[in-house]
């Protein structure tokens, strides 16, 4: 069995998409939507790990990564769930496990509620949770910003998009032992791929969250009307979601497997052997070939 990564394009729309693809075509799919400020490249170490047994398929949004930045497209957790959901159309694709980090999980979690039935189960890594409560200090930062007039918060937002801050974003409360396998790479690449166009695009997704959270009952709703078979993976040390936004699933998924290692938001960069053995596991029961 091949478990290489293949680095391909198509054109969704009239968009052209940069996507990795690993495993068979025939395999179940595992699809890995990304988190912010990143892109498929996240996932380029856990695909060949599991392509033995699974098709693994990483699209860059449009605006990100590798993929085009065209100007008449709607840079928005709804339009980029929109694109994951001609993306997999495209494919001929109609049942996948959904891996949900960061941004990924309500631009995911939108896909899922538009199509239920399309959902093997859900891994959830450190991803955007709905519930208001549980959120972690940074988020208190963002929300800050919300009373403003939205040209001074246009402003404030666009004071953190840097090389710095995407540092930062990367290495996450991190202790120093573990921030040491952070690698720059992460910010370096995904920095040198920042336009004034992509600028724009992340002031608007995060200014975007403050709408976002009138989407939190309808995913609550989601999580608990279908009971998806849920993979809770997921690193504390994170300032954005610590431990109380990943046991916060609990209230609507009381079924889910809920693990916590001993790192942060980037556990694929930290901890890849342990989360990869609890994905395998997971996905060998619920979604196997």
């Amino acid at each position: 069995m091949d478990t290489r990564v293949r680095h391909r394009q198509m054109v969704v729309g009239d968009v052209e998409i940069f996507y990795r693809e690993a495993g068979s075509p025939h395999a179940p799919v595992v699809l890995l939507p990304h988190g912010y400020p990143c892109s498929s490249y996240e996932f380029r170490n856990l695909m060949p790990r599991l392509a033995d047994r699974w098709r693994l398929l990483a699209p860059d949004y449009p605006g990100a990564g590798y993929s085009s930045t065209p100007d008449e497209f709607d840079y928005s957790f709804d339009g980029y769930a929109a694109f994951l959901d001609a993306f997999v159309r495209q494919l001929g694709i109609a049942r996948f496990a959904l891996y949900l980090h960061d941004f990924g999980s309500p631009i995911g979690a939108r896909l899922a509620i538009q199509a239920p039935e399309r959902i093997a189960a859900l891994i959830i890594q450190n991803g955007d949770i709905p519930y208001e409560d549980a959120l972690g200090p940074k988020y208190q930062d963002i929300e800050k910003g919300w009373s403003m007039p939205r040209d001074a918060m246009r402003a404030k937002l666009a004071e953190t998009i840097s090389e710095e801050t995407f540092k930062e974003e990367f290495q996450n409360a991190l202790r120093p032992e573990l921030a040491d396998r952070i690698s720059p790479d992460l910010w370096k690449l995904h920095w040198s791929l920042m336009t004034p166009k992509r600028r724009e695009i992340a002031i608007d997704l995060i200014a975007g969250l403050k709408e976002n959270r009138a989407w939190f009952p309808q995913h609550r709703r989601y999580l608990r009307e279908h009971q998806p078979p849920a993979l809770i993976v997921w690193g504390p040390q994170d300032h954005y979601m610590p431990e109380e936004s990943a046991r916060a699933y609990l209230r609507d998924l009381p079924r889910a497997e809920l693990h916590l290692l001993d790192g942060g938001h980037w556990l694929l960069e930290t901890h890849l052997d342990e989360t990869t053995a609890l994905i395998r596991d997971f996905l060998d029961r619920v979604h196997a070939p």
